[in-house]
Protein backbone atom coordinates (compact mmCIF):
# COMPACT_ATOMS: atom_id res chain seq x y z
CA UNK A 1 0.00 0.00 0.00
CA UNK A 2 1.29 3.37 -0.80
CA UNK A 3 2.92 5.08 2.08
CA UNK A 4 2.59 9.10 2.74
CA UNK A 5 4.30 10.78 5.76
CA UNK A 6 1.90 13.31 7.20
CA UNK A 7 3.65 16.56 7.78
CA UNK A 8 2.77 18.95 11.07
CA UNK A 9 1.43 21.66 8.98
CA UNK A 10 -1.47 18.94 6.88
CA UNK A 11 -2.62 17.57 10.49
CA UNK A 12 -3.24 20.64 12.31
CA UNK A 13 -6.36 22.07 10.48
CA UNK A 14 -8.70 19.72 12.16
CA UNK A 15 -11.11 19.18 9.55
CA UNK A 16 -8.31 18.78 6.83
CA UNK A 17 -6.75 15.88 9.17
CA UNK A 18 -10.16 14.08 10.04
CA UNK A 19 -10.54 14.01 5.92
CA UNK A 20 -7.34 12.85 5.45
CA UNK A 21 -7.13 10.30 8.48
CA UNK A 22 -10.61 9.26 7.21
CA UNK A 23 -9.26 8.55 3.39
CA UNK A 24 -6.74 5.81 5.13
CA UNK A 25 -9.16 4.32 7.13
CA UNK A 26 -10.96 3.52 4.26
CA UNK A 27 -7.62 1.78 3.08
CA UNK A 28 -6.30 4.78 0.44
CA UNK A 29 -3.45 4.68 1.95
CA UNK A 30 -1.00 3.90 4.81
CA UNK A 31 -0.39 6.97 6.87
CA UNK A 32 3.02 7.89 8.52
CA UNK A 33 4.31 10.19 11.26
CA UNK A 34 7.35 9.76 13.91
CA UNK A 35 6.95 10.90 17.59
CA UNK A 36 8.36 14.65 16.77
CA UNK A 37 5.26 15.22 14.20
CA UNK A 38 3.21 13.69 16.87
CA UNK A 39 5.46 16.16 19.56
CA UNK A 40 4.75 18.72 17.28
CA UNK A 41 0.88 18.02 16.36
CA UNK A 42 0.07 18.31 20.60
CA UNK A 43 2.14 21.71 20.89
CA UNK A 44 -0.01 23.14 18.03
CA UNK A 45 -3.37 21.57 18.63
CA UNK A 46 -2.88 22.63 22.62
CA UNK A 47 -1.99 26.63 21.73
CA UNK A 48 -5.31 26.21 19.55
CA UNK A 49 -7.46 25.44 22.15
CA UNK A 50 -5.76 27.87 24.50
CA UNK A 51 -6.58 30.52 22.10
CA UNK A 52 -10.19 29.32 21.93
CA UNK A 53 -10.57 29.82 25.82
CA UNK A 54 -9.81 26.41 26.72
CA UNK A 55 -7.95 26.19 30.08
CA UNK A 56 -4.38 24.74 29.98
CA UNK A 57 -4.77 21.80 31.68
CA UNK A 58 -8.08 20.48 29.61
CA UNK A 59 -6.15 22.31 26.35
CA UNK A 60 -3.36 19.86 27.34
CA UNK A 61 -6.05 16.84 27.60
CA UNK A 62 -7.61 17.20 24.69
CA UNK A 63 -4.29 17.08 22.59
CA UNK A 64 -3.37 14.18 24.65
CA UNK A 65 -6.42 12.64 23.50
CA UNK A 66 -6.33 13.41 20.01
CA UNK A 67 -2.85 11.92 19.76
CA UNK A 68 -3.82 8.62 21.90
CA UNK A 69 -6.69 8.38 19.23
CA UNK A 70 -4.43 8.84 16.69
CA UNK A 71 -1.78 6.57 17.72
CA UNK A 72 -5.05 4.04 18.30
CA UNK A 73 -6.47 3.76 15.24
CA UNK A 74 -3.02 3.55 13.05
CA UNK A 75 -0.99 1.77 15.55
CA UNK A 76 1.57 1.01 12.30
CA UNK A 77 1.67 4.61 11.50
CA UNK A 78 4.64 5.34 13.77
CA UNK A 79 8.12 5.51 12.09
CA UNK A 80 10.98 4.47 14.54
CA UNK A 81 14.45 4.62 14.53
CA UNK A 82 14.79 7.91 12.11
CA UNK A 83 17.38 10.05 14.06
CA UNK A 84 20.21 8.25 12.74
CA UNK A 85 19.38 10.42 9.12
CA UNK A 86 18.09 13.57 10.61
CA UNK A 87 20.52 16.33 9.87
CA UNK A 88 21.75 14.29 6.73
CA UNK A 89 19.87 15.60 3.89
CA UNK A 90 20.90 19.37 4.15
CA UNK A 91 17.32 20.86 4.07
CA UNK A 92 17.21 24.71 4.37
CA UNK A 93 15.46 24.21 7.93
CA UNK A 94 17.39 21.62 10.02
CA UNK A 95 13.73 21.58 12.11
CA UNK A 96 12.15 19.30 8.89
CA UNK A 97 15.20 16.92 8.74
CA UNK A 98 12.89 14.56 10.95
CA UNK A 99 10.24 14.84 8.81
CA UNK A 100 12.35 13.80 5.82
CA UNK A 101 14.33 10.95 7.81
CA UNK A 102 10.97 9.67 9.00
CA UNK A 103 9.66 9.07 4.93
CA UNK A 104 13.01 7.82 4.25
CA UNK A 105 12.85 5.18 6.95
CA UNK A 106 9.52 4.75 7.00
CA UNK A 107 9.35 3.71 2.68
CA UNK A 108 7.00 6.45 1.97
CA UNK A 109 6.17 7.72 -1.50
CA UNK A 110 5.76 10.93 -0.36
CA UNK A 111 5.60 13.88 2.15
CA UNK A 112 2.41 15.43 2.25
CA UNK A 113 2.93 19.06 3.45
CA UNK A 114 2.48 22.92 2.36
CA UNK A 115 5.98 23.65 3.35
CA UNK A 116 7.47 23.50 -0.10
CA UNK A 117 10.16 25.50 0.08
CA UNK A 118 11.86 23.71 3.08
CA UNK A 119 11.91 20.26 1.06
CA UNK A 120 13.66 21.14 -1.75
CA UNK A 121 14.08 18.47 -4.74
CA UNK A 122 17.90 18.62 -4.73
CA UNK A 123 17.72 17.25 -1.42
CA UNK A 124 14.93 14.73 -1.43
CA UNK A 125 15.51 11.33 -2.86
CA UNK A 126 13.86 11.17 -5.95
CA UNK A 127 11.50 8.33 -4.54
CA UNK A 128 9.51 10.95 -2.44
CA UNK A 129 7.05 12.97 -3.97
CA UNK A 130 6.53 16.69 -1.92
CA UNK A 131 2.82 17.16 -2.76
CA UNK A 132 0.59 19.31 -1.03
CA UNK A 133 -2.84 17.97 1.08
CA UNK A 134 -5.71 19.13 -1.62
CA UNK A 135 -3.16 17.20 -4.14
CA UNK A 136 -2.79 14.54 -2.16
CA UNK A 137 -6.66 14.53 -1.32
CA UNK A 138 -7.65 14.21 -4.92
CA UNK A 139 -4.86 12.00 -5.96
CA UNK A 140 -6.29 9.68 -2.99
CA UNK A 141 -9.76 10.37 -3.80
CA UNK A 142 -9.12 9.39 -7.60
CA UNK A 143 -7.86 6.36 -7.01
CA UNK A 144 -11.14 5.15 -5.60
CA UNK A 145 -13.97 7.17 -5.26
CA UNK A 146 -16.74 4.70 -3.95
CA UNK A 147 -13.65 4.32 -0.98
CA UNK A 148 -13.26 8.02 -0.30
CA UNK A 149 -17.02 8.61 -0.56
CA UNK A 150 -17.57 6.07 2.61
CA UNK A 151 -14.54 7.78 4.20
CA UNK A 152 -16.84 11.39 3.68
CA UNK A 153 -20.02 9.80 4.84
CA UNK A 154 -18.00 8.33 7.94
CA UNK A 155 -16.46 11.64 8.74
CA UNK A 156 -19.99 13.68 8.33
CA UNK A 157 -21.49 11.03 10.68
CA UNK A 158 -18.73 11.42 13.12
CA UNK A 159 -20.01 15.41 13.06
CA UNK A 160 -22.29 15.41 16.24
CA UNK A 161 -21.63 18.38 17.73
CA UNK A 162 -21.62 20.26 15.01
CA UNK A 163 -23.45 18.18 12.16
CA UNK A 164 -22.44 18.29 8.72
CA UNK A 165 -24.10 16.79 5.98
CA UNK A 166 -21.13 15.16 3.51
CA UNK A 167 -21.73 18.38 1.16
CA UNK A 168 -21.13 20.59 3.72
CA UNK A 169 -18.24 19.03 4.21
CA UNK A 170 -16.88 19.35 0.95
CA UNK A 171 -18.20 23.09 1.08
CA UNK A 172 -15.80 23.32 3.45
CA UNK A 173 -13.27 21.69 2.03
CA UNK A 174 -13.06 23.65 -0.96
CA UNK A 175 -13.75 27.06 1.24
CA UNK A 176 -10.72 26.27 3.90
CA UNK A 177 -8.36 23.88 2.68
CA UNK A 178 -8.77 24.56 -1.71
CA UNK A 179 -9.82 21.05 -2.37
CA UNK A 180 -12.10 21.96 -5.56
CA UNK A 181 -10.15 18.77 -7.39
CA UNK A 182 -11.69 16.54 -4.68
CA UNK A 183 -14.86 18.76 -4.59
CA UNK A 184 -15.29 17.43 -8.55
CA UNK A 185 -14.50 13.93 -7.83
CA UNK A 186 -17.33 13.31 -4.57
CA UNK A 187 -19.81 15.82 -5.56
CA UNK A 188 -21.84 14.20 -8.00
CA UNK A 189 -21.43 10.76 -5.56
CA UNK A 190 -23.33 13.06 -2.55
CA UNK A 191 -25.85 14.97 -4.35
Amino acid sequence: MFAAVLDTCVLWPSLQRDFLLSLAIEGLYRPLWSEAILEELQRHEQLKLVDRGIGETDAAAKADFLLDQMRSAFGDAIVHDWEALEGSFGLPDIDDEHVLAAAVVGGAGAIVTENFKDFPSDAVPSTIQIISARHFAADAVDVNPASALRALRQLSSRHTRTPHTPAEILDILVARYGMNEVDEILRPLVD
